[in-house]
């Protein structure tokens, strides 16, 4: 649907005003109007479709879910096998069905945004601001760190640029040595560009 080609599905506050968002998005709000009602959900984070769970994590029998961008549709084990299978090729597992990190859903939104910004590259800016957004929660992905280097130097900051890949070389270093030295010959180049 055209939700996915759009900023603005994975902005908290356009969805509230379009009414109209990603998975995610609508699951946070349904998420969060359900909690301030006094009912127990959760996120369930499946491969490539984010949906709402009812109830107690961990209740006897399967969980209710439910689509938020399906209309709130009440999915079945079917149904949430088949979103599954149609985004990874695999059966559902049951660990998929429980809740998800907050964190994780954070991490998650950001990763769109940034997935949104890497098919337009005239806006580094906002593939950037997420990039940036993402390693400051607690526990993100190391790899995010060359993004940035590589988001510096694409946007001509290329001091910046090669002073994250030096870093990044620090921590991939200890575990690929012929990666970061890679990665320092990336860091040369782009102090190179200035020239």
């Amino acid at each position: 649907p055209a939700d996915y080609r759009r900023l603005e599905s994975s902005l908290l506050h356009e969805v509230l005003r379009r009414r109209r968002g990603l998975p995610i998005l609508l699951s946070v709000v349904w998420m969060e109007v359900a909690r301030r009602a006094g009912a127990p959900v959760y996120g369930v984070a499946l491969p490539g479709h984010f949906v709402v769970g009812f109830g107690q994590a961990g209740e006897a029998g399967p969980p209710v879910l439910a689509d938020p961008f399906d209309g709130g549709r009440v999915l079945t084990g079917d149904d949430a096998g088949l979103l599954v299978a149609g985004a990874t090729g695999a059966p559902l597992d049951p660990s998929m069905l429980a809740p998800a990190d907050p964190l994780d859903v954070v991490l998650r939104v950001l990763n769109n945004i940034r997935a949104w910004a890497a098919a337009r590259p005239e806006h580094s800016a906002v593939a950037l601001w997420a990039v940036d957004l993402s390693l400051l929660l607690p526990s993100h992905p190391a790899r995010l760190r060359y993004e940035r280097a590589q988001l510096l130097v694409q946007r001509g900051d290329f001091l910046a640029g090669a002073a994250e890949l030096e870093g990044y070389a620090e921590v991939v270093g200890a575990v690929d040595e012929p990666a970061a030295e890679r990665m320092r010959g990336q860091a040369r180049a782009a102090r190179a560009l200035l020239n």
